[in-house]
């Protein structure tokens, strides 16, 4: 590898007219949206764990009407087989709302912060922190993926 090629992709070159400040409060919006990634990840977890848990009712309903017990399967049935989570709302219900309400609404921001603050450049202030962190010229430090041998 020639060490005048080991330069960072233009696209994760700060814009001339953006300051460090600026660089920073993108990079920690972006931490923000990122983290909110995370707990929509955990939202359809629980989305996908309460379903799972109200479909294996459907077998204790029926194994608590094998062994006899007419009174607790009409009671699981009844009172929480199919139970809404919140008032009204089933746990797809929910990841809705909070897409539509909240995530992206969110992302939606943060994409236009970053196409009008940065020229859309995503990730400056990650893509700075590469570039002081690596040692150029060596092989597994390369500032994009196309320079690796």
């Amino acid at each position: 590898m020639n060490h005048e090629d080991d330069h960072p992709d233009g696209r994760r070159v700060r814009p001339e007219h953006v300051d460090d400040l600026t660089v920073e409060a993108l990079g920690s919006l972006s931490k923000a949206l990122e983290t909110t990634e995370r707990a929509r990840g955990h939202l359809y977890s629980f989305h996908q764990m309460t379903g799972t848990a109200d479909l294996e009712l459907d077998r204790a309903v029926a194994l608590l009407r094998r062994a006899g017990h007419e009174k607790w399967a009409d009671l699981v049935e009844r009172e929480v087989l199919g139970r809404n989570v919140i008032p009204g709302h089933w746990t797809f219900q929910v990841v809705e709302s909070y897409d539509r309400t909240y995530y992206e609404p969110f992302k939606k921001l943060e994409r236009d912060a970053v196409s009008d603050l940065a020229e859309g450049r995503a990730h400056l202030y990650e893509a700075e922190m590469k570039e002081r962190r690596r040692t150029h010229g060596h092989r597994d430090h390369t500032a994009t993926p196309e320079e690796t041998p």
